[in-house]
């Protein structure tokens, strides 16, 4: 009697302990069955906010369910990302996150977050770069004949950038220090203004987003030279990269991925990466990433994980080296 007892305990507790299993394996299954919050942890209107509302709009079509960004600015992307690390790891949270989450490690002295071990990959969204670009009356029509010009008129040029640990500041800092340029960098609140700087004359070179100079380069305002990216850009096939200019090795691409909080079951992991890559394959998705300056990726969850790994060590010895602090 106390074998057959013992046997009915043991199934009863296996039986008991297989129920959060199969409750995640039917979750999984059946996801999504209510609305998802997508966490995007800056101010409306930005290219990221854009993409995130694109892709949002995609999924609530293609899966049947609302998926609804919510927008929680504050501490360059902080605040709304340490929101998700501390979220359930269940789908229903997620977070649309610009290529600042791999800056912001180094930049701040103390992050609410692990990057590494709070978050589980989805994608790599899509890419973007940052162009280099001069007023037309620079005398320079290369990156070449622009490294010889600063070379030979030290502390006299100066560039434009977005604000300081944007990607722009940061693909400035390394042009200028892998080059050992003396090249003075300039912040703004924006690409925007950096680039209405360039246009006015009051700092001849800008490191910029597409988005922001692609306007005055078609009204040949601007002089676009090279764009830093390890490939060309669909917003700008003609523009070299720089290392087709002659100097290889100079990174600058910006993206925005999707992040979700560690432990979400990897079958909603994989049906979100499948979706969102269905997403951004469609013709009118192209088109609208294209006139944002963005090239879609969609990602492996692998791959992007192991892009984070290797730019969050990349950009802190950029961040050391130029002495980048955030005020």
């Amino acid at each position: 009697m106390q074998i057959i007892a013992r046997r009915r305990f043991l199934r009863t507790l296996g039986a008991a302990a297989s129920v959060p299993l199969l409750a995640r394996i039917a979750s999984a299954q059946s996801y999504p069955t209510r609305t998802v919050r997508m966490v995007l942890p800056y101010a409306p209107a930005g290219v990221t906010d854009v993409v995130g509302r694109l892709i949002a709009l995609k999924l609530s079509e293609q899966l049947g369910r609302q998926f609804v960004i919510e927008n929680v600015p504050g501490a360059t992307g902080n605040i709304g990302t340490a929101q998700v690390a501390k979220a359930p790891a269940d789908g229903y949270t997620i977070l649309v996150v610009f290529s600042s989450f791999v800056v912001n490690p180094t930049l701040f002295d103390r992050i609410p977050y692990d990057p590494y071990k709070d978050f589980d990959p989805v994608t790599l969204a899509v890419t973007s770069t940052t162009a280099v670009g001069v007023n037309p009356s620079v005398p320079a029509h290369s990156v070449k004949d622009l490294v010889a010009l600063i070379r030979a008129n030290p502390g006299k040029y100066s560039y434009s950038h977005a604000g300081t640990g944007t990607q722009s500041h940061l693909a400035g800092e390394q042009f200028r220090l892998k080059l050992k340029l003396d090249l003075v960098p300039v912040p703004f609140n924006g690409g925007g203004p950096a680039a209405a700087s360039v246009v006015g004359g009051h700092t001849p070179v800008t490191f910029n987003s597409p988005t922001a100079i692609l306007p005055h380069a078609r009204d040949g305002k601007i002089r676009v030279l090279a764009v830093n990216s390890e490939a060309r850009t669909a917003a700008m096939p003609e523009i070299p990269t720089i290392a087709e200019a002659g100097f290889p090795g100079i990174r600058g691409d910006s993206w925005v991925g999707v992040l979700a909080p560690a432990g979400t079951p990897k079958d909603i992991i994989a049906l979100l990466q499948r979706e969102i890559a269905a997403a951004l394959g469609r013709p009118d998705m192209k088109e609208r990433l294209l006139a944002l300056g963005c090239d879609a990726v969609a990602s492996t969850s692998e791959d992007f994980a192991a892009r984070i790994k290797s730019e969050i060590p990349f950009w802190g010895d950029v961040i050391r080296a130029a002495d980048i602090k955030m005020q």
